[in-house]
């Protein structure tokens, strides 16, 4: 709701302004942030699922919306993330949250997952991309959609850590993250990231 009340009054300019994501304007983001959610439900969910490159299918199915309106975009977006919202949670409630589905080379995730991973690009795209090209503040993020944010990017670092270990890693270390929805992770040298502090940790690293 609050990201459609920031989009729904942006004029034409507006929507063709760059934004902070590389090669795309505002409206690419919207249409790259609607084009995800999407795919979760129509025929795009096997690439999406299956695929080895995840950046270079975001960039795909942002080029092929290029020559919609931002009210079709914008449309695309209400629409399937009011699917998403509909359907999710209440799946996430039950035994089928725990099954993983992978998400392309990102590796795999429990269902339940992919409503922290929608939290964390809704927040990441509005408040470092498209909010600061149009010069818009914004209020800064309460403590509970951070630490959903947080809970998927540590998901995702300990995939990468078990699919690409640094060999530097031999002993386990500590993550601790000030300031509303830090929290303390342990990190182990299996690529395990599990909340709490290691307790032989050989570093802790610090930050907000």
């Amino acid at each position: 709701a609050e990201v459609l009340a920031f989009w729904e009054p942006l004029t034409a300019q507006e929507w063709r302004t760059r934004s902070r994501a590389e090669g795309w304007s505002i409206q690419d983001v919207v249409a790259h942030m609607g084009a995800g959610v999407h795919a979760m439900f129509g025929p795009a969910v096997t690439k999406l699922l299956l695929g080895k490159d995840i950046e270079k299918l975001n960039d795909e199915m942002v080029r092929i919306r290029r020559a919609k309106s931002p009210d079709q975009v914008l449309s695309e977006y209400r629409r399937w993330t009011g699917v998403f919202a509909n359907v999710m949670p209440p799946v996430a409630g039950t035994p089928l949250g725990a099954m993983r589905l992978p998400l392309s080379e990102l590796g795999g995730f429990p269902l339940r997952l992919f409503l922290s991973a929608l939290v964390f690009d809704t927040y990441t795209h509005l408040h470092h991309d498209i909010a600061p090209a149009l010069g818009r503040a914004m209020d800064a993020v309460d403590a509970n959609r951070m630490a959903v944010s947080l809970e998927w990017m540590m998901a995702v670092l300990s995939n990468q850590l078990r699919d690409a270990r640094p060999a530097w890693l031999d002993r386990p270390l500590s993550i601790s993250l000030t300031g509303p929805g830090g929290g303390a992770w342990s990190v182990e040298p299996t690529g395990a990231v599990t909340p709490g502090v290691a307790a032989s940790a050989a570093a802790v690293i610090t930050g907000s």
